[in-house]
């Protein structure tokens, strides 16, 4: 059940890589709920915030490490991005970001139930020369 359970997650994160919003929900149960830096909600709230994310920051995951047990799977990264396009009426700065992410996600028949993520979001705005949000 773990290596299918990671399976799901990978999955996840090469739709999120590729920007493919549809594909990335669709590793989601419907009922799913979203944790994370800039709020909680379900895939309806999170779906927007990943979309504004993708076109305006370019952002990318790579898997640094990954390790489950049953249904929970917990993965660090390193995430980049850049500063493309506003992001909520602020300016666009061209400036990079790199920090250390991690996420933890559980998993029910094959599909994410929760997902909890943690990164450094002052760090990645001071980066890109952005006000926090």
């Amino acid at each position: 059940m773990s290596e299918q359970n990671k399976r799901v997650v990978l999955t996840y994160v090469d739709a999120f890589n590729r920007g493919d919003l549809d594909a990335m929900c669709a590793t989601f149960a419907s009922d799913a709920l979203i944790y994370g830096a800039l709020g909680c909600g379900g895939l309806d709230v999170a779906r927007s915030l990943w979309g504004d994310l993708m076109r305006c920051f370019q952002v990318s995951l790579e898997v640094d490490a990954m390790i489950a047990e049953g249904e929970t799977v917990a993965v660090r990264y390193t995430e980049r991005g850049r500063s493309v396009a506003p992001f909520h009426g602020g300016p666009v700065t061209g400036k990079d970001y790199e920090v250390v992410a991690m996420e933890w996600f559980a998993i029910r028949q094959g599909h994410i139930e929760r997902r909890w993520g943690a990164r450094d979001v002052a760090s990645i705005f001071r980066q890109m020369a952005l006000p926090p949000p």
